[in-house]
């Protein structure tokens, strides 16, 4: 199968220094403007180096080179410099970079996973190659989670004792390329106390489950992100829809894409639910209403 995911998504190239390329996948940005004055945010972050009206909206702009540890844009920078204006995590936000390259058609089952030696903090989920340069995807949900860090109320779930006890026989896989988007759902079943297992790579997660069916306990809820390079979530839904011995384990896939299209694709694919992450509320309620479909199953 080839994944809507991969059809539509492309590669957007920009610069935060004058030598390294970095990347965003094209479905999480919603155009591109140049450098406009600002106006000042109080109280804000290091990074928040203030606010730009686009479209009647006010957008707060983060210096992306800053964010990530790069020297900042200088003023004297700005004039040639471009904001990429995103919609990611429910939240509209502005990046502004050095230069936009160009934007590309990317097959992502070539992205590779960035070299551990780079560090925890380096704010990749991958790296590729393009006309033989280095390209780094940025990940921009560790980056927002820097700068916006979450509320208790969106990261830990709340459970009573005969939910807990209905989710912890369920076998739990969680997959995300997202170093934080693990970490949230980590911690948001942590904090519960129900066990899971947890992967970055669609195609281990795939290997992961044919293993536990071979050991006589299946998966019974597998939460993945939509995007993520080698196998992505859309294929990874299909893929386990289509292989009997897995098919009935309960889907639910996550996107940081503010958009009904992701939602609606993921059905098509075999998902039983799709969710704008990241709310541990709402993560919670859709892995019960999963436990509640295998107890149908069994009756």
């Amino acid at each position: 199968m080839k994944s809507k995911a991969s059809q539509s998504q492309g590669l957007l190239l920009f610069r935060l220094s004058h030598s390294q390329l970095f990347a965003l996948g094209t479905l999480k940005i919603r155009e591109l403007v140049p450098y406009t004055t600002l106006s000042a945010i109080p109280k804000s972050h290091h990074t928040i180096i203030g606010a730009a009206t686009v479209r009647g909206h006010t957008i707060p702009i983060i210096d992306m080179a800053a964010a990530v540890g790069y020297p900042p844009i200088a003023e004297a920078e700005r004039a040639n410099a471009y904001i990429i204006i995103t919609d990611c995590q429910r939240m509209v936000m502005g990046f502004l970079v050095r230069s936009i390259d160009k934007i590309i058609e990317c097959n992502w089952r070539d992205i590779e996973s960035p070299p551990n030696n780079l560090g925890k903090n380096a704010y990749l989920t991958g790296v590729t190659r393009v006309d033989d340069k280095l390209v780094q995807l940025l990940d921009v949900e560790l980056l927002l989670s820097k700068v916006f860090p979450s509320s208790p109320e969106t990261t830990r779930a709340i459970l009573t004792d005969v939910q807990r006890e209905i989710l912890k026989p369920l076998n739990i896989l969680l997959v995300d390329d997202s170093l934080v988007a693990r970490k949230q759902l980590s911690d948001a079943l942590d904090s519960i106390n129900i066990p899971y297992l947890v992967t970055s790579d669609g195609r281990e997660a795939l290997s992961i489950m044919e293993h536990a069916y071979q050991e006589g306990r299946p998966v019974d809820l597998l939460v993945s992100d939509i995007e993520m390079p080698g196998l992505d979530g859309y294929e990874l839904a299909f893929e386990v829809k289509n292989t009997p011995s897995l098919a009935n384990a309960y889907i639910i896939l996550h996107t940081s894409l503010s958009s009904e299209i992701s939602v609606s694709q993921a059905h098509q694919v075999g998902a039983n639910e799709a969710l704008t992450k990241f709310d541990a509320h709402e993560l919670i309620e859709a892995m019960l209403r999963g436990a509640e479909s295998h107890r149908q199953l069994k009756h």
